[in-house]
């Protein structure tokens, strides 16, 4: 059982961990296993480590994420059609996403990736090519799942995988499928599993959606100590 003093201090601790972030930079404040992130990056990985620092702590059932992007002036400014072809260069040099299958529109340093690819894997791999330049100020992902076959989801499958997972083998998961989509419900102990439990039932073959209705419990004191 955490209190939110003891919850907020481990979240502290994990970003300290990480050696791109600088822990003064990013404000904690932790409510009931909400915590809110606060403060001023000057790269938008910066901001997406944070978020996932805080994400894989024991006890967190939400995060808020409130940090904003403000470039460093001294590295230069890039305007929206320097980063949109460094985004399509990065692309091009990525074997997990295919050529010509995502759209990408850039407006004031956002992203918006769009289209349709076969595999979960190959929508993450497009965003994390784009969080890592500079002048990115935030990604919208919004590339559907669409494969060329039409596989059937296997329910058994999703099920075996979930099992396989070290961190979320003894959870309590019910995998549903209707058409291409699964929908998972339970519950986990932490953000970082229901994330996880995500992924992996977004690459199942015949997935197009996933709707991770999991649900993140854990105990928490009633006082701070």
């Amino acid at each position: 059982m955490k209190s939110n003093a003891e919850l907020q201090k481990d979240v502290q601790d994990a970003i300290k961990w990480e050696p791109m972030l600088n822990a003064a930079e990013i404000g904690v404040t932790v409510k009931d296993g909400v915590v809110t992130l606060t403060g001023v990056v000057d790269t938008y990985i910066k901001k997406t480590e944070a978020e996932d620092a805080a994400k894989n702590v024991a006890g967190v059932k939400a995060v808020v994420e409130k940090i904003e992007v403000k470039h460093n002036t001294q590295l230069g400014k890039k305007d929206d059609n320097e980063i949109a072809a460094e985004i399509l260069n990065a692309f091009r040099w990525n074997w997990q996403i295919p050529n010509d299958k995502v759209r990408v529109k850039v407006e004031k340093g956002w992203v918006t990736l769009e289209g349709n690819l076969d595999w979960g894997y190959q929508r993450d791999a497009a965003k994390n090519a784009v969080k890592n330049l500079l002048g990115v100020v935030g990604v919208i992902n919004d590339i559907k799942i669409k494969p060329t076959s039409e596989e059937v989801i296997e329910k058994a499958a999703i099920e075996s995988a979930l099992k396989r997972n070290w961190s979320i083998y003894d959870n309590d998961i019910t995998v549903k499928v209707s058409g291409h989509k699964a929908t998972l419900t339970g519950t986990v102990d932490s953000w970082y599993q229901k994330q996880e439990a995500g992924r992996i039932a977004y690459n199942a073959p015949g997935v197009w959606s996933v709707d991770n209705e999991l649900t993140v419990d854990y105990d928490y004191a009633l006082m701070d100590s």
